[in-house]
């Protein structure tokens, strides 16, 4: 195969998605009840050598949304308190939407039309994000696909033997302190070199793919399909009658 590393964008190689790792601490499992307490997200690139590479985080401490349900459990996990102001909280609503108003400006330098979200364990990030979205009510703010998702926990297990981050990262030969685990800042940051290491492995051995040059026009597939159906039904109808008539 023909070294296209070098030659390939962000754009290319994700069809025009612009991978971020996001990361969320919470107060509880529900999206819509549970208070989100902290979030980080970080973009990548692609180097001069062709090497993906960690590039800008943006993270904030949140202050619990009115009548947001707290879990004591999950409080003394993270060991955060979530109404500490001398975390710096911000409202949900400040915390995201200079970050999503950054990714877009990502996005335009990039050529790419949408984020997709990177996850360890993604969809759990991904309800949380998009059920702040809903309650601030801004959907046309978001630059995130509304319901695709890059699992970095899936991932490690295929390509590593280990789905727990920290054994995922060691696996990987990437850094991981766990005394700093646990904040949505460092592990964004591990998760983002983590979800870079397997990328360029994967590049390493079996290259970049080569570019798909082909446009799919699903509403004249559909029209296609339903013709061929159409058309389908009507001979077996017409073999139908034939057989009645014998």
């Amino acid at each position: 195969m023909e070294d296209i590393s070098n030659k390939l964008t962000i754009k290319d190689r994700f069809r025009g998605f612009l991978p971020v790792v996001v990361d969320v601490e919470t107060a509880g499992l529900d999206p819509k009840k549970s208070a989100l307490i902290e979030v980080a997200m970080m973009t990548v690139k692609i180097d001069e050598k062709g090497q993906f590479v960690p590039d800008e985080i943006y993270s904030a401490n949140i202050r619990p949304f009115e009548g947001s349900e707290i879990c004591q459990k999950n409080i003394d996990f993270l060991h955060i308190d979530p109404f500490d102001e001398s975390r710096n909280l911000v409202t949900e609503s400040d915390a995201l939407l200079p970050m999503f108003k950054a990714i877009k400006k990502k996005l335009k330098e990039q050529g790419c039309k949408r984020a997709i979200l990177v996850g360890h364990n993604a969809h759990f990030d991904h309800s949380f994000i998009f059920a702040a979205i809903d309650r601030l009510k801004v959907a046309s703010k978001s630059p995130f696909h509304p319901f695709s998702v890059i699992d970095t926990a899936s991932l490690s297990m295929l390509v590593l033997g280990q789905s727990v981050l920290q054994k995922a990262c060691y696996a990987a030969k990437v850094d991981f302190d766990q005394n700093c685990a646990h904040g949505a800042a460092y592990d964004t940051l591990k998760e983002t070199e983590l979800f870079c290491a397997i990328l360029n492995r994967f590049t390493k051995f079996c290259g970049m793919p080569e570019p798909v040059d082909i446009e799919i026009d699903y509403n004249n597939s559909k029209s296609k399909e339903s013709s061929e159906s159409s058309a389908n039904n009507q001979d077996a109808k017409s073999d139908s009658s034939d057989n009645s008539g014998n």
